[in-house]
């Protein structure tokens, strides 16, 4: 069991449009990061994960970048950015930025040069193709609706985009584009960042021309011929000419990977990455409309692959724990009860996943129980994958308007970015001018103000898991076991490590629920180490679990 700093911390993502505005232009700011440093020194967290502050015409909130070297006028200069980083320093806290180089902008210079001409240096810098009879060179679809290709008038050839048409997916089997990168990293690395969480990176090899039906591993059902197996040299190369020369933390965005294949990006051997973000659990319900379907939530899937995400990173591996982050739902409105059990489901979902082995995250307003929002028109909404969704599934009839808004008010990405709570004043605290997207009405009863000295609130109770993680070892570093695997309500697991057992339990229902402990499981001496009710009998061979209750238990056999 190799010890690392980046395992014994909490991370907590800022997605800076959203968090602090600090100049009254509506958008948050670098300014406005520095402003909120004590806040997070307060709850307890190790490192931030800053969302991208890179210049950018903002297609997609900032995954377009222009210039990898220069922040985003909106969000301040590079002199706030070193002073944000000194900041942090200073109260230990560590800054991890976002990597996003499987695309650029379609405004970077790169690209304003590849698509000059067929000839230009810069050209082979992304993925050119012939079309076919008139059509796109093959199937591929956006993640973001309609083909992955865009005709380009200029030279009569389409370029990929395997997002929006403005982000150009650049062509990794070109070695000045990788050395362009790695010279990239090492400039923010020896400024002083403490690592990378690297975009979508198990995309950036793909195999264009093989025949869609031979030779392909289909990792994602709308592009079938991404070829994982150079991503792994990509990787390696990678941490041979830059990672490897730092102390610093990588995670890997990583869609389509299953358990074995992520042992590959984070085996101890490998020489890839520290962790990885995979997503299996929060598609849970996808169907053939993917999230825009009826998705409900099922515990026993839940347990599942989250077990088996935790068994087979056992050895040699390391797990991201998140429900949270800037593309997903709030999580106390996907798998708990953002109505009248908010508090408590979000104590008990936090409970759940810090507990568990591996780096557990926190996307901002979590902390608070922070919950999706409902609003009335889709002009109200930002997110580039929400509003082509809306236009794709109304206009062609495959869903009415009040299905598809549904469906926004569950799983758009724009439920995790609306303005940070901060207090009940105008705008939520966040901004003295007009937000740029609106703030969700909830803000008078659930904002940090209201909740930094009450003892009992969701947000001291994330401050109390933190505290838990940085005083035992086992929290880190135990072995994790699932135990009542059948269990509709209940999610329970062990944690193991030397003489001392975990106990977690967690009724993820509206209902008392009946928890009974295995037989198998002795002690000598336990005591409750957290609970998000007031526990009064100190039996746990048979408990009644209260709605949403969630306990751990310290176990010692001496």
């Amino acid at each position: 069991m190799s010890k690392k700093w980046w395992k014994e911390s909490v991370i907590y993502q800022i997605y800076p449009r959203s968090f602090k505005d600090s100049n009254g232009d509506g958008i948050g700011d670098i300014k406005g990061v520095i402003q909120g440093l004590d806040y997070l020194k307060r709850l307890g967290i190790n490192i931030i994960w800053l969302s991208p502050v890179y210049e950018s015409p903002n297609d997609d909130n900032g995954y377009d970048i222009s210039n990898y070297r220069a922040i985003m006028k909106e969000f301040g200069t590079m002199e706030d950015f070193d002073l944000l980083l000194k900041e942090a320093h200073k109260r230990d806290i560590k800054i991890v930025m976002d990597l996003v180089v499987n695309h650029t902008s379609d405004e970077h210079q790169w690209f304003k040069e590849s698509r000059k001409s067929k000839d230009n240096k810069y050209r082979d810098y992304y993925i050119w193709r012939n079309g076919k009879n008139g059509q796109p060179p093959n199937d591929w679809i956006s993640f973001f609706s309609g083909s992955a290709w865009e005709y380009d008038k200029t030279t009569e050839m389409y370029y990929l985009h395997l997002f929006s048409k403005k982000q150009a997916d650049l062509n990794w089997e070109n070695a000045e584009v990788r050395k362009e990168v790695f010279d990239m990293m090492k400039w923010w690395l020896d400024k002083g960042i403490d690592g990378f969480r690297m975009d979508v990176i198990s995309l950036i090899a793909k195999d264009i021309d093989i025949d869609d039906e031979k030779d392909s591993k289909v990792v994602m059902p709308n592009i079938p011929n991404i070829n994982n197996e150079r991503v792994h040299k990509f990787l390696q190369e990678m941490n041979r000419e830059v990672l490897s020369k730092y102390d610093i933390m990588t995670v890997g965005e990583t869609p389509g990977v299953d358990p074995q294949e992520a042992l590959n990006f984070v085996g101890n051997d490998r020489n890839e990455l520290n962790m990885i973000f995979q997503f299996e659990h929060v598609g849970i319900g996808d169907g053939p409309d993917g999230k825009w379907g009826k998705s409900e939530f099922n515990l026993k899937e839940f347990k599942d692959i989250m077990s088996k995400w935790q068994d087979v990173l056992e050895n040699g591996g390391w797990n991201s724990l998140y429900l949270s982050n800037h593309d997903q739902p709030r999580s106390v409105s996907r798998f708990g009860n953002d109505t009248e059990y908010r508090e408590e489901s979000a104590k008990m979902l936090a409970t759940c996943i810090h507990m568990m082995k591996g780096t557990p995250y926190v996307y901002q307003g979590e902390e608070l129980g922070m919950t999706n929002v409902k609003f009335d028109s889709l002009d109200d909404y930002r997110d580039i994958e929400t509003i082509n969704a809306y236009k794709e599934y109304v206009e062609s009839g495959k869903k009415t308007k009040e299905e598809m808004m549904e469906a926004i008010y569950k799983r758009g990405r724009d439920n995790a970015r609306t303005p940070f709570q901060w207090d009940d004043s105008e705008n939520a605290g966040f901004t003295e001018g007009t937000p740029w997207i609106r703030v969700n009405p909830n803000y008078k009863t659930i904002n940090a103000k209201s909740q930094l000295d009450d003892e009992n609130s969701v947000f001291n109770y994330y401050r109390k898991l933190i505290e838990l993680r940085k005083k035992y070892e086992i929290i880190a570093y135990g072995k994790y076991k699932l135990i009542l695997d059948d269990d509709k309500n209940i999610y329970a697991y062990l944690r193991k490590l030397n003489n001392e057992t975990l106990l977690v339990m967690c009724n993820f229902s509206d209902k008392n629920s009946k928890f009974t402990l295995p037989e198998d499981i002795k002690y000598n001496k336990k005591e409750v180490l957290i609970s998000n009710y007031n526990v009064n009998c100190d039996e746990i061979e048979k408990i009644d679990l209260k709605p949403y209750e969630a306990r751990v238990y310290l176990l010692i056999d001496r």
